[in-house]
């Protein structure tokens, strides 16, 4: 609190009774507000529907909480970061937000989120720091400081149209997954089927969930385990890198930053275009809803005999520094990632998996889809961003660097050997 604000002088006397005071607290104390309402922002991303889940937390922390009021600010995904990161230099951001994992290592650096190490060991906080696992906090925890948590988790998993498949008179996924062929050669056929038939295969994402779910799903690696750069002289990486240059350029994978900008990959689906897609749980809502759409889930394909760790994005729930109501934000940030707040929003069909042991086991109780069971299994072998084997978002700006050489490989701009070349090139100068 004392690096956004400065002391008003009130003079020797009043300075010394507000220290012993201070000194007198166990924990840190909610703002008192005599009467009236404290107001507060979150702002998040999100789908309509997601922005309904959003919600449900909310109602459950203001009915605890009655002094306290909450507006839900939901930003388009595609104008989130810059919007917020405008928002916090200006010193007029949100209370609490949602971050994305390279962005919350920017808003580090800048001194622009509040740390949250000792509010979590207070009893003001609904949540400690020991109850989440250690390898979702990313680049949210840095130097033993706490910057951001964890409300859920999102397992990468492909989602198929039954519709589509069984139109075109081709095997499900599930059916090559039964069989103990569900690799990369089935991958290939799949979508060469579908194609045949008139339909896109499979849309290709360029955001890091995609490539290294696709890299360690053939064993390869871009970063070890200690979050050193290896894929210069990593084969099984390098491998992943050529097939999804190859999926794309023979049709099998339709890039989606190639589309029109109306035309999404949700959209596509639901529209019976395309058979796969890869995401975490946050369409299943969306999807949902549509009562004529039948699909289910099938884990990423792998080639090395069993399935490898997916990637797990997350988000991050943080704090403005700049806050004028900290504790009361701080109070709402640790509800929102509490047990109660992740069976708030996830219990009835939510759009992620928690974090915390105590709210999964409630949350998978009402699953619906078949398969559900993948995405508990990619929580447990998957990793985060920022994690050693995803080692590019503690650095900021490095993620964007990939992304823009990534998405020329996929425009057919330059093929995997080029890409792999220019990747050596920024990653090695980035994390001397």
């Amino acid at each position: 609190m004392d690096d956004y604000m400065s002391w008003i002088k009130l003079g020797f006397f009043l300075s010394v009774l507000f220290l012993l005071a201070a000194a007198c607290s166990t924990s840190p104390k909610l703002e008192s507000t005599e009467g009236n309402k404290v107001r507060l922002t979150l702002q998040v991303w999100g789908n309509p529907a997601e922005v309904k889940v959003y919600q449900r937390v909310l109602d459950a922390f203001e009915k605890e909480n009655p002094n306290i009021e909450v507006k839900l600010v939901p930003v388009p995904g595609d104008q989130y970061e810059q919007k917020l990161l405008t928002q916090l230099q200006g010193s007029r951001g949100p209370d609490v937000f949602y971050s994305y994992e390279p962005t919350i290592a920017r808003l580090i650096e800048a001194k622009q989120v509040q740390p949250l190490g000792e509010f979590l060991t207070s009893d003001a906080s609904d949540v400690k720091a020991e109850d989440f696992p250690e390898g979702l906090w990313g680049p949210a925890k840095r130097d033993g400081e706490i910057y951001g948590i964890t409300p859920d988790s999102n397992p990468m998993v492909m989602y198929y149209n039954k519709k589509v498949f069984k139109e075109a008179g081709v095997k499900t996924p599930q059916e090559y997954d039964d069989e103990g062929k569900w690799n990369w050669d089935a991958f290939e056929e799949v979508t060469s089927k579908l194609k045949a038939a008139g339909k896109q295969g499979y849309i290709a994402e360029n955001w890091w969930a995609h490539w290294y779910s696709w890299v360690w799903s053939n064993g390869g690696r871009i970063f070890d385990e200690q979050g050193k750069y290896v894929l210069d002289h990593n084969e099984k990486g390098k491998e992943a890198f050529r097939f999804m240059y190859d999926m794309v350029s023979k049709g099998n994978a339709v890039y989606l930053g190639s589309l029109p900008k109306e035309q999404g990959a949700d959209a596509m689906f639901m529209s019976n275009q395309v058979g796969m897609l890869a995401a975490g749980r946050w369409l299943e809502p969306l999807f949902s809803q549509n009562q004529n759409l039948d699909f289910d889930y099938i884990y990423w394909p792998s080639n090395t005999g069993k399935n490898e760790p997916v990637a797990i994005p997350v988000a991050y729930v943080a704090v403005n520094k700049n806050s004028p109501h900290l504790q009361e934000a701080m109070k709402l940030a640790s509800f929102y990632v509490s047990v109660k707040g992740q069976e708030a929003r996830l219990v009835e069909g939510g759009n992620a998996m928690g974090t915390l042991v105590a709210a999964d086991e409630s949350i998978m109780k009402k699953a619906t889809i078949e398969h559900s069971s993948y995405l508990t299994e990619g929580r447990n072998r998957g990793h985060a961003h920022g994690s050693a084997l995803a080692y590019d978002a503690q650095v900021p700006g490095l993620n964007s660097d990939i992304t823009e050489t990534m998405d020329l490989m996929f425009l057919g701009k330059q093929d995997a050997a080029a890409t792999i070349e220019k990747l050596n090139q920024i990653i090695s100068k980035a994390v001397k």
